[in-house]
């Protein structure tokens, strides 16, 4: 498939710059008006990120990315839901992305609210909320919030592969693979879990 990087060197980029952002040593490349202008002719990330819409969880900074780097979908609680996933299977599809990080975070307030007993404000909620279930019922007698932010991660990225056929043939193939990970709101690093 691929003329991007192999998924296990983008893996090493993305701890390398985890581990500049979290010592502070950030080196804030590809942000110059120069990058700009290169980006106009066209993009070539090597990653995609399924993050949390959480303003606290920035991963082009907490990766030390620049811009055209990381294909960064962000929606509350880390969910693949249909849109999702289709912005992921563009990714691999056309630009040729082998590695896929699905990313939950300390203290998530989409898990907190789907944790808590009661009716969602609005049909919407209550539809986002609703992919987080599974991992409520993954993890019946998790108290602690972050338990289930880190099963929603792993079944997250479980599920696009079950849900996707075209991220299953390329995982398939052995061209793309798909981790879960943990962003700690306390010290900014990530934790990467086992894939998908």
């Amino acid at each position: 498939m691929s003329k991007n990087l192999l998924w296990d060197t983008a893996l090493a980029k993305l701890k390398a710059g985890n581990d500049r952002f979290v010592n502070e040593q950030a080196e804030g490349k590809k942000q110059a008006m120069d990058r700009r202008q290169e980006l106009t002719k066209g993009q070539a990330p090597w990653a995609i990120i399924l993050s949390c819409a959480d303003s606290r969880v920035v991963p082009e900074l907490a990766f030390d990315t620049g811009l055209g780097e990381l294909f960064v979908i962000r929606v509350a609680g880390n969910i693949a839901n249909t849109s999702t996933i289709a912005s992921i299977e563009y990714a691999v599809a056309h630009l040729d992305v082998n590695l896929i990080v699905v990313m939950g975070h300390e203290s998530c307030g989409a898990v907190t609210a789907a944790m808590a007993e009661g009716d969602a404000e609005s049909n919407n909620l209550k539809h986002l909320l609703d992919y987080i279930q599974p991992a409520l019922s993954a993890c019946p007698n998790c108290q602690d919030v972050n338990e289930v932010v880190k099963k929603n991660a792993e079944l997250t990225a479980e599920a696009l592969a079950a849900n996707s056929s075209i991220i299953q043939n390329e995982i398939q193939n052995g061209e793309l693979k798909v981790f879960s990970a943990y962003y700690n709101l306390s010290d900014g690093h990530v934790d990467f879990f086992e894939e998908a």
